[in-house]
């Protein structure tokens, strides 16, 4: 099942149908414990309406209301060994490798609504960085109550020459206007997600593919419900919170995003976030 924030309302794909929402706040609609079994048990009540394909091509907002977004850094042995290339020099790239040792994760706030953007709509570089490149990554909503209620695409962008510079710069290397987008949907099932799903992610420049890059969400050293009991310890999330969960696939060094770069990324059941840079 998918859920589409849409310019005509909340609309429902289930089982090649689509379905209207009849709660038109996206918050009140997507904060439920048994969010699935909720939501199937509601469009059961409802007719299809094939019309509202053209709502999700054509209208298509980014599915958040007010809520914030997190992420995690090191859960894939490929982003320890990046971060403790781009640190070596600084004298910090032990700490990389401590935290992927840790029992606790490294989890950073990431976004407020308003800052992050949906699928279709423009991402940033910030300008007194040399080396941005995307991060592609597994989402998970979770809701008030600290249950993992679906999933989306995120992309959680990524000043690298900043964040290489000092650990301690981490925050002005990954939060500033733009610097996160998650779509297209919200991807709902009673099961949690297949262990072999797929992130796929492609970066094409004048029509040309500079990057590709996939992993298994498997390969991720730590257990989302373990990132998520972390996250919930001391904060808690009055409309539920999105949690960027790490990235498996990483640019090499000497690889930058530039402005008109197109960012495509999919994650196998969800879709794809496509967003272009922006200046």
């Amino acid at each position: 099942m998918r859920i589409y924030k849409t310019g005509a309302g909340i609309v429902v794909e289930h089982e090649g149908g689509y379905f209207p929402a009849r709660e038109k706040d996206w918050d009140a609609f997507v904060n439920r414990p048994d969010l699935y079994n909720k939501v199937r048990r509601e469009i059961l009540r409802e007719k299809a309406d094939p019309s509202l394909a053209h709502a999700i091509s054509a209208e298509l907002l980014t599915p958040i209301g007010n809520q914030e977004v997190w992420a995690c850094g090191i859960t894939f042995v490929r982003s320890r060994q990046s971060y403790v290339e781009d640190t070596k020099e600084t004298g910090t790239a032990n700490s990389y490798t401590r935290v992927y040792e840790a029992d606790r994760p490294e989890i950073f706030f990431k976004a407020t609504a308003y800052r992050t953007v949906g699928s279709g709509e423009g991402v940033r570089i910030r300008s007194d960085s040399r080396i941005t490149v995307p991060e592609p990554e597994l989402t998970l909503f979770i809701c008030s109550a600290g249950t993992i209620e679906g999933y989306t695409v995120g992309n959680d962008m990524s000043a690298r020459d900043i964040e290489g510079e000092n650990a301690l710069y981490l925050s002005q290397a990954k939060t500033y206007d733009r610097s996160a987008a998650i779509g297209p949907c919200l991807y709902v099932t009673d099961q949690p997600i297949d262990p072999g799903t797929l992130i796929k992610m492609d970066v094409i420049s004048n029509g040309e593919n500079i990057f590709s890059g996939e992993v298994s969400i498997s390969r991720m050293k730590r257990k989302h419900t373990d990132l998520v009991n972390y996250l919930f310890k001391e904060t808690s999330f009055k409309y539920g919170v999105y949690l960027m969960t790490g990235t498996g696939i990483v640019p090499p060094e000497n690889f930058t995003l530039t402005i008109g770069d197109e960012i495509r990324i999919s994650i196998d059941e969800i879709g794809t976030l496509i967003n272009r840079v922006i200046k």
